[in-house]
């Protein structure tokens, strides 16, 4: 038997083969799993429609369901000589039933199959990134809980500006997350819809019945125009990059705010030595490593977009076999977004933050806007008001009143974190 589905006893050159198969043996063994759910759902319409019948099903469903525990196994392997999952699978099929094998491709192609295998993979996979994400966010809500009455100075321009909180601080990342669930809840809408049926782009003349894959397969709703289908190649995995990127965004920040604020001129925040480490020649080193990494990181990731458009850009309507380089950008880094949530889940409920950092001289400034409005709150217009504590300042008079440091921390420690996980919650819904 030809270990090619479209191997038509031509001979191939070793050189062109390895090339144009590039690492898609490798990476397909993340689709095996969903090659075999789409086939299951293809039989199961195959069958409604009459080109199978019952005792077909009745004999690959069984075959199907040993290579799904295979892959569940991990034991699942692409052999040498086969190019792709999908060949892979129905190769296995044929070894074990024959022709019944080579039924199960009928009304289909390698095109709308790899279309609805990533589709499912990303469906998956942007379920597990929400996951770690809500498992990150409830830590910083819980952090930012902890530490709402602890203060510390909040900055623009990289100059102390007014006195914050690490509780705001913590929120803020939380809440940002909110935003990159939205994100999300888009690119999982433009993935959730079915391809299977549209075959190499455009249709078939067998009348298949999409609606019933449709429903099989878990989708929202089916790409209707077949070409439309293949046009979203290359889509679903830039949309979905964007997200991607809206995380790292997020993650970004914290992890430079983290290995500033982790510094010995800022001392704000403490770094246990389990998740630091050390110097080859300074004995005093404690370093930020991961904050670092998941900082470089994040800037791939804030890349990836811009290089899934430069793929496919130019291209015109159909299949190009450029697609199969998207594979090759976007499942590494969705194991490394993935990564980096759950150890900076981990990380961020390991810091420590410093107390009394407000108490230090340098940050009595901080306060100058408390007092301006003190005087406003007392009938001094605000431009007088202003070029008053300005001249204090200048003059080296200025004082920040008791009750003014004691009342400001009172309204810092207001932080809304039950309208702030009802957000989350909404979106989370939709």
């Amino acid at each position: 038997m030809a270990k090619k589905l479209w191997d038509k006893g031509k001979g191939i050159n070793s050189r062109i083969e390895a090339f144009t198969v590039g690492k898609d043996r490798e990476l397909d063994l993340l689709l095996a799993k969903y090659d075999v759910q789409g086939t299951v759902a293809h039989i199961q319409m195959l069958q409604s429609i009459g080109y199978l019948t019952q005792d077909d099903l009745d004999k690959l469903n069984p075959e199907l369901e040993k290579i799904s525990s295979t892959i569940e196994l991990g034991n699942f392997i692409i052999e040498d000589g086969i190019e792709d999952v999908h060949s892979q699978v129905e190769y296995m099929l044929t070894e074990q039933l024959g022709d019944l094998g080579k039924k199960i491709h009928t009304a289909r192609s390698r095109n709308d199959q790899v279309l609805t295998d990533i589709k499912l993979f990303l469906r998956n996979e942007i379920d597990e990134i929400l996951c770690n994400i809500v498992g990150l966010f409830n830590r910083l809500i819980d952090k930012s809980e902890e530490t709402k009455d602890v203060l510390m100075p909040g900055y623009t321009h990289m100059q102390a500006a007014m006195p914050s909180s690490f509780g705001l601080w913590f929120g803020a990342f939380a809440e940002g997350l909110i935003d990159d669930v939205i994100q999300f809840n888009s690119a999982r809408k433009v993935v959730n819809q079915n391809p299977l049926g549209s075959a190499a782009g455009y249709g078939s003349s067998i009348p298949v019945n999409r609606s019933l894959t449709t429903e099989l397969l878990g989708f929202e709703e089916m790409s209707i125009n077949v070409i439309h289908a293949h046009l979203g190649r290359g889509k679903a995995e830039l949309i979905t990059a964007f997200s991607m990127a809206s995380v790292a965004t997020t993650l970004n920040k914290l992890a430079s705010d983290v290995c500033q604020f982790n510094s010995q001129n800022f001392g704000f925040l403490k770094l246990p030595d389990e998740l630091t480490t050390g110097s080859s020649i300074m004995p005093h080193k404690k370093n930020p490593d991961v904050f670092e990494l998941i900082r470089a990181k994040t800037n791939k990731l804030k890349a990836l977009p811009n290089e899934i458009a430069m793929i496919t850009g130019n291209l015109p309507s159909g299949y190009h076999r450029d697609f199969q380089l998207l594979k090759e950008n976007l499942f590494p880094a969705i194991q490394d977004l993935k990564e980096m949530l759950s150890i900076t889940e981990f990380a961020v409920s390991n810091l420590e933050v410093s107390k009394d950092i407000l108490d230090d001289p340098r940050y009595k400034l901080i306060y100058s806007v408390e007092v301006v409005n003190e005087l406003v709150a007392s009938g001094t217009p605000f431009r007088d008001a202003y070029r008053i504590v300005g001249e204090q300042i200048e003059q080296g008079t200025f004082v920040v009143p008791s009750e003014i440091k004691h009342t400001h921390e009172g309204s810092i420690g207001n932080l809304m974190t039950d309208a702030i996980k009802q957000k989350m919650q909404t979106q989370l819904k939709s």
